[in-house]
């Protein structure tokens, strides 16, 4: 293995599909050991009952220069959590990477449905997937993340601190689960800077996940045949562009500037100079603001 992460070793908790695959890839790209996990593998799978599993994703890892290790486990379980994070230790005695990137709750939030009609039961297990894990797999990992100083925590999210202070996403049970972990990340800052870590919330832009894709009805090939039922989809970008941002920042020597701070894969491009796989650069959360909210008609010159 070669590339600026290649003694490093990641954990991406969540890394099935969407942004979590994206994030393993392009962490093995530039080199780095890449444990992923999730739920879903080839022998059984969640009950997302999806074909994407994490031995695919530990493939695509290796495939792209680095080392993809594929280990099942269920994050809201503290003792998978702390066995995976013993093998970590075992083999590899560090972590100097981890993602929090499970999330899970596509299916169970309902768009602009209001508390007292949603869901109980699909609320409450949407806050545990998007939440607990989180905290569980920090609870477990940090401690061998911080045995060497200069580790890195990506608690990732879907809107900035900015944008979601003043905007409502969706419904009340995902508002408050990826509010939820922005102030999990500035916490974590607090608490981990001090020791010689880096802690960051950070937040791709409209994501051509495989459920996005498949939700419009289109492929990563022609993903534009959707733009005529959805205009502003002309600023989405692959799961590999927030890939790209955690790389950057995990190659950073200087990425203590950002502990505790808000980040998107828009804002890091520009900082890092680095761009989505068709050589664009989407700055999604700037286009939301000033485009798509205030109701002006698509269009993305001058945002990607």
């Amino acid at each position: 293995m070669s590339g600026p992460l290649k003694d490093k070793v990641a954990l991406v908790a969540g890394a099935t599909r969407g942004a979590g695959r994206g994030i393993a890839v392009e962490l093995g790209a530039a080199g780095a050991t890449v444990y992923v996990t999730g739920r879903t593998t080839r022998e059984r799978r969640s009950e997302y009952d999806r074909p994407e599993t994490i031995e695919d994703t530990a493939d695509l890892v290796t495939a792209a220069g680095g080392r993809g290790i594929a280990v099942p486990t269920d994050h809201l379980v503290p003792s998978e959590v702390r066995t995976l994070v013993d093998r970590v230790a075992d083999e590899q005695g560090r972590l100097d990477v981890l993602v929090n990137d499970v999330w899970g709750g596509e299916r169970l939030f309902e768009w602009d449905t209001p508390v007292w009609e949603h869901d109980l039961d699909n609320g409450l297990r949407l806050l545990r997937l998007g939440i607990e894990t989180h905290a569980i797999t920090s609870h477990h990992a940090l401690p061998l993340l911080l045995r060497r100083p200069g580790g890195l925590v990506v608690e990732m999210t879907d809107g900035t601190a900015e944008y979601n202070a003043a905007t409502y996403r969706v419904s009340f049970f995902y508002d408050l689960a990826k509010s939820a972990v922005l102030r999990m990340a500035f916490a974590l800052g607090q608490e981990l800077g001090p020791r010689g870590a880096t802690a960051v919330a950070l937040t791709p832009g409209w994501l051509r996940s495989e459920m996005m894709l498949e939700n419009f009805g289109v492929t990563e090939d022609n993903w534009r045949d959707a733009l005529e039922r959805v205009p502003h989809f002309g600023i989405s970008e692959t799961p590999f562009y927030v890939g790209r941002a955690v790389a950057a920042l995990a190659a950073d020597p200087e990425r203590a500037r950002w502990n505790g701070e808000s980040l998107s894969s828009g804002g890091l491009a520009r900082t890092y100079g680095f761009t989505d796989r068709d050589g664009s650069r989407p700055d999604a959360w700037r286009y939301l603001v000033e485009v798509q909210d205030p109701g002006k008609p698509a269009d993305t010159a001058g945002y990607r």
